[in-house]
């Protein structure tokens, strides 16, 4: 049996069976930066994102814990791009302001002290900051105006000042305004000038300076006398740079191959990588450097001892190797020993050391290959069965994660997986459904799909043999929708006919009979079917006049009928004709009128009806008064449904917490989901002695910061409530993040 049906995070599709994510094109990744155990990158949208490391503050969320997983830098959408030395990060804004955090031992934030901050602080107050780079200690920044910048620690001259010690401000490189780049390796940097030229300073002991000596250099020395260089980076003792014919040159240490030669001796002048011109983009990590071509293939070599290459292995390697075979790689960045790269499509992957979770994937362990880092903001849609998961992302791949004992993750394997994979290379999935131990799903062009167990024919493929890889059900390329429920399976035509395959012991099927069937077949001879979801073993049906139908087991009247009596045809659940969705659990069912009230019928030991008791109903009752009701999503034994204030509310069954709304006890009515305020009506506000106030929501009290003045609005995860001289109070929702709600409430 299932515990787990729906997992409902933003809009129910169809009700289907599939739950659709906000698409937020902005989400996806544009900038990364990695250091030594921390990665941060900037999304499209604006906002910082950071993980890993944090025992210096670096990730800048005012903590000092580690994060495995991205967590945003502060609530402004205005950054642009950032930098990540060894414990410390720095970042420009939009308006060209310049923010730094993490450790500062040697001033290497440039706020003017050696005081850290776990939190983002402005350096000085110029607002013509253009790009920044950070070296272990000390950081480097390039104004509008050409001006080159430079702070931290300058024990080797890696500031390039000609003199002094470290530096706790921004301090200019000598007085030339024709500055373009620069790159900052462990206590050397580099810089290339508008006219093509490339200059080095700070510690030269393995030639990474490049000027043919091995001689530190406290002010900028030209690197030979060409005039075309376009990029350059920085490893800890060696260099990297492109020229403009899109020829690679490497020199500096090379005791791990990381220059790429085929050959393990240092070099302390430029030497070139092969002889190919097709280099687009370089990094250099600690010991290994990456590089793309113009073909967006990805090549990596040098040390590889946890995995940072990302090639399968952690064999290190003296010549470039490719990763993989994609060509949709668009940026990387190396860290000490991992490495971040986004693709085409705005995602963000990474792999090798994981210590500290700096690669984002949720776990501390290392990764030999590229995995997706983070809960990236390009899924689409999801689908919960009962120990899997599946989620579409927005360029149509199909991922998948959890138990696998079935083949129902449809990876070709009977492996588990803890974290989301790939399910192929496929690109053009549309819509997918599943249940116990199978799975069904559409592709773009219309044909259907199906994998896992088949002990009853629920994969539609005329054998009851299981599988562990998608397999097509027939040949026609006109499905439009699809369910799947314990043991069946049903579909939607594009001409409105309706189908169903599988187990037909209760008359889950609609075929009139009690067979199980092995291939699709229709359930009568109707051709208006809109919607269709499916129970364990039970199925609704919405048509196009607004009808909503039922069919299969029902034993507490979860069919809606007004009785107990299971049936194997459609049967039209009272004589509404304004159904607009709806959900099916375990044995009960849930559904949204076009007026936004919501109905609930079947089973209700747990509450999971959401009316106020635990007594079962044959026929609908509305849950509550409320008309704002928009999406619902039915568990086995609870409902999880979303109004259309974005608010999400839960009842039933809680012992395991599944109502998420801080307790385990069951909820025979509505209650807020995370804290989230709902409707003014629901709140209860006491005035405490110690100026404080006291928010009742739901029966959940929150006691709140001290009471401020009208013009303080701080958001509710800070403060919550707020009032005004007159004497009233104003919430400030910010849970969601992006669309903020007001409230007010006057003191009685």
């Amino acid at each position: 049996m299932r515990r787990i049906r729906w997992l409902v995070i933003g809009m129910v599709s169809s009700g289907l069976g599939w739950i659709s994510l906000a698409v937020a094109g902005p989400g996806v990744f544009q900038h990364i930066a990695a250091g030594a155990g921390h990665t941060v990158a900037v999304k499209a949208d604006g906002t910082l994102w950071a993980w890993g490391d944090n025992s210096h503050g670096q990730l800048g969320d005012g903590t000092g814990e580690e994060k495995t997983i991205p967590v945003p830098v502060g609530d402004g959408h205005n950054w642009l791009a950032v930098a990540a030395g060894v414990a410390h990060t720095v970042a420009v804004k939009a308006d060209g302001t310049l923010w730094a955090w993490g450790n500062n031992d040697y001033g290497q934030l440039g706020v003017g002290s050696m005081q850290p901050t776990n939190r983002p602080m402005q350096v000085g107050a110029a607002h013509d900051w253009r790009a920044v780079v950070a070296g272990e200690n000390h950081t480097m920044a390039l104004k509008a105006d050409g001006t080159l910048w430079a702070w931290g620690r300058n024990n080797y001259g890696q500031l390039g000042l000609g003199a002094g010690g470290d530096q706790t401000s921004p301090v200019q490189v000598g007085t030339a305004q024709d500055w373009r780049m620069m790159a900052a390796g462990n206590v050397h940097t580099l810089a290339v000038k508008t006219d093509g030229t490339l200059w080095a300073w700070g510690r030269n002991s393995d030639g990474q300076l490049g000027d043919g000596t091995t001689v530190d250099e406290t002010s900028p020395v030209q690197v030979g006398s060409a005039q075309d260089w376009q990029t350059v980076a920085a490893g800890d003792y060696h260099t990297v740079a492109l020229q403009t014919d899109g020829s690679l040159w490497v020199w500096g240490r090379n005791n791990h191959g990381q220059l790429g030669l085929g050959t393990i001796p240092s070099t302390n002048r430029p030497a070139p990588v092969g002889t190919t011109r097709d280099w687009r983009a370089v990094t250099a990590g600690g010991s290994h450097t990456m590089a793309l071509k113009t073909n967006d293939t990805l090549w990596a070599w040098g040390w590889n001892n946890h995995g940072q290459l990302g090639v399968g292995t952690t064999q290190s390697t003296n010549r470039p190797v490719p990763v993989g075979m994609a060509q949709e790689w668009q940026a990387v960045a190396a860290g000490s020993g991992h490495t971040v790269a986004l693709k085409t499509d705005g995602t963000l992957w990474a792999w090798g050391k994981n210590d500290s979770g700096q690669l984002g994937d949720g776990t501390t362990k290392k990764k030999i290959n590229p995995v997706p880092a983070g809960p990236a903001d390009d899924w689409l849609a999801l689908t919960a069965g009962t120990f899997h998961t599946m989620a579409l992302k927005t360029n149509g791949t199909l991922w998948v994660w959890g138990q696998n004992r079935y083949g129902q993750l449809g990876l070709d394997t009977w492996d588990t997986q803890t974290s989301p994979v790939p399910m192929g290379p496929d690109a053009d999935w549309q819509v997918v459904a599943t249940d116990y131990g199978h799975a069904v799903a559409l592709k773009t062009d219309g044909t259907l799909w199906a994998w896992g167990w088949n002990a009853t024919g629920q994969l539609g493929l005329g054998t009851t043999e299981s599988t562990n890889h998608p397999v097509q059900v027939g040949a026609a390329q006109d499905w439009q929708a699809v369910a799947a429920g314990a043991y069946h399976s049903v579909a939607l035509r594009n001409d409105g006919t309706l189908w169903a395959w599988g187990q037909n012991n209760y008359g889950q099927l609609g075929l009139g009979n009690w067979n199980t069937t092995t291939s699709p077949a229709p359930v009568g001879d109707d051709n208006d079917w809109l919607v269709v979801v499916t129970g364990d073993y039970h199925t609704m049906a919405l048509k196009t006049d607004g009808t909503l139908w039922a069919w299969g087991l029902n034993t507490f009247g979860e069919l809606g009928l007004g009785n107990k009596q299971s049936t194997n045809r459609p049967v039209q659940v009272d004589s509404a004709q304004d159904w607009r969705t709806m959900a099916a659990g375990n044995a009960h069912s849930v559904a949204v009128k076009t007026d936004g009230t919501l109905w609930a019928w079947g089973r209700n030991a747990d509450g999971q009806l959401g009316n106020g008791t635990a007594v079962d109903e044959t026929s609908p009752v509305q849950v509550g008064a409320a008309q704002d009701w928009q999406a619902v999503a039915a568990g086995d034994y609870h409902t999880v449904a979303l109004k259309t204030n974005g608010t999400l509310w839960a009842w039933g069954k809680n012992v395991e917490g599944q109502l998420g709304d801080g307790t385990a006890k069951k909820k025979t009515s509505p209650v807020p989901i995370g804290g989230i305020i709902p409707s003014p009506r629901f709140w209860s506000i006491a005035r405490l002695m110690n100026g404080r106030v006291q928010l009742n929501v739901g029966g959940l009290t929150y006691d709140t910061y001290r009471v401020l003045g009208s013009a303080d609005f701080l958001s509710w995860e800070e403060v919550g409530v707020v009032t005004n001289q007159a004497g009233s109070a104003s919430l400030i929702d910010a849970a969601a993040g992006i669309n903020r709600r007001f409230y007010r409430l006057v003191w009685p």
